[in-house]
């Protein structure tokens, strides 16, 4: 009996505009283009809801009232939830009325899609409980499962979010993680006690994510029914088939023309056809199935890129250079108390701006082309870190300002090196 387990992540990251050297110390509004570049925030939001957000929530609604086995679950970024409210409320009364359906299950993350964990705990923890009062406050909910930015995951990373309470959290099914065993199961983390975890199906999901438009593909067209046939396969060898991807397929990665809505249409009908199977949530899967092993991850995996690892955000010095000089930052940021900086400062931890400087040109430089609205990763990370270099202007501002008695900061201390 294959539970079918369907995830998306929503996300949008606020992208630093082109700025330039002569920007530092006379412009602090990074993320704010207004020219119809490829780099204004506002105007990509809107284009991608058009495209894929919106149908495909109208696309789920009518499912969800059609079939009442259907079920779904969405993380939202935090920074996706505040473009919503910024660029396209009509957007977010349209997930919160799926929402408000009962049938679609809302995952905790951190709130602004960032690499946090692997640099600061203390951080994350805080991005983490940011993000779930967010959730809270916009549908009235508290998230009881946890999903980590691009599914990044590894036993460490597990301990944590059992002590902050969750219940459940998602990973990559990779397979030099798993070997011989199946994503089609619930797992127990290594060193937790009651924390389950889901491991992405990537197989079936990167057919419909990635292979759903590609005529060089051996099974293309992939139809509803063909799909169906596979998740049905599955009855005997597994449990769960953890379908996760990102939100942006459906219109978006793959256009209307290519089909998509329609194969999204027929599909929960297909799969009902046979009747040993059926829809959960991620809490619903865990709480139906018993773990049948302790999954071992010592080392970090993600869902990005054919090697499932960091590489996508952490392979070549620039993207180091980065990232270490960005949290050199964090305690003189945070102890600043001034709410511009520290928001300023934590987009800046969006994982996005990492992947635009990816150099990996080989098996998926396409797929980082597409998503780099830069020239070249050379000129994100030159965006980057001018960018760094005028929020140390702001930060020596403040510190002058405070010993003139000019501020109200109580501490400035902490590691600033550019």
């Amino acid at each position: 009996m294959p539970s079918v387990c369907f995830y998306f992540q929503v996300h949008q990251p606020f992208r630093i505009k082109k700025y330039r050297i002569f920007d530092i110390g006379q412009d602090h509004q990074y993320f704010e283009d207004h020219s119809e570049s490829n780099l204004n925030n506002k105007k990509i939001f809107q284009k991608v809801a058009k495209k894929c957000y919106l149908p495909a929530n109208e696309v789920f609604y009518e499912l969800l009232q059609k079939y009442p086995q259907l079920k779904l679950s969405f993380s939202f970024s935090g920074i996706f939830l505040d473009a919503c409210e910024t660029f396209y409320p009509e957007l977010l009364h349209s997930f919160q009325k799926l929402v408000k359906t009962g049938k679609v299950e809302v995952l905790s993350e951190t709130y602004y899609h960032s690499l946090s964990f692997l640099y600061s705990p203390q951080e994350f923890i805080s991005q983490v409980k940011m993000h779930r009062q967010k959730i809270k406050k916009i549908f009235g909910i508290t998230p009881k499962v946890f999903r980590n930015t691009e599914l990044i995951y590894n036993n460490d990373l597990a301990k944590v979010i059992e002590k902050l309470g969750y219940k459940g959290i998602l990973a990559e099914g990779a397979d030099h993680v798993l070997g011989w065993q199946s994503p089609n199961f619930v797992y127990q983390p290594k060193g937790v006690k009651k924390l389950k975890l889901l491991c992405k199906n990537y197989q079936l999901s990167d057919d419909i994510a990635f292979r759903f438009s590609s005529k060089e593909w051996g099974e293309y067209p992939l139809t509803a029914p063909k799909f169906a046939q596979w998740v049905s396969a599955i009855n005997g060898n597994g449990e769960v088939v953890n379908l996760f991807m990102d939100y942006e397929t459906f219109g978006e990665h793959q256009w209307e023309d290519t089909g998509i809505f329609k194969f999204l249409t027929s599909l929960p009908g297909e799969i009902l056809k046979h009747p040993d199977n059926n829809f959960v949530t991620p809490l619903e899967a865990i709480a139906k199935y018993q773990a049948v092993a302790e999954l071992n991850v010592p080392q970090f995996i993600s869902w990005a890129d054919i090697e499932r690892d960091l590489s996508a955000w952490r392979s070549n010095p620039i993207q180091e250079d980065a990232l270490e000089k960005l949290y050199s930052l964090e305690k003189t940021v945070i102890n600043s108390g001034d709410d511009k900086l520290i928001e300023d400062w934590r987009r800046l931890t969006t994982s996005d701006h990492f992947y635009y400087m990816c150099t990996k040109w080989w098996n998926d430089g396409d797929v980082h082309k597409y998503f780099n609205p830069y020239s070249s990763p050379y000129e994100a990370f030159i965006s980057f870190m001018n960018v760094l270099s005028d929020l140390r202007l702001r930060i020596d501002s403040l510190k002058k300002d405070y010993k003139k008695g000019n501020s109200k900061t109580i501490n400035l201390e902490g590691g600033c090196g550019l």
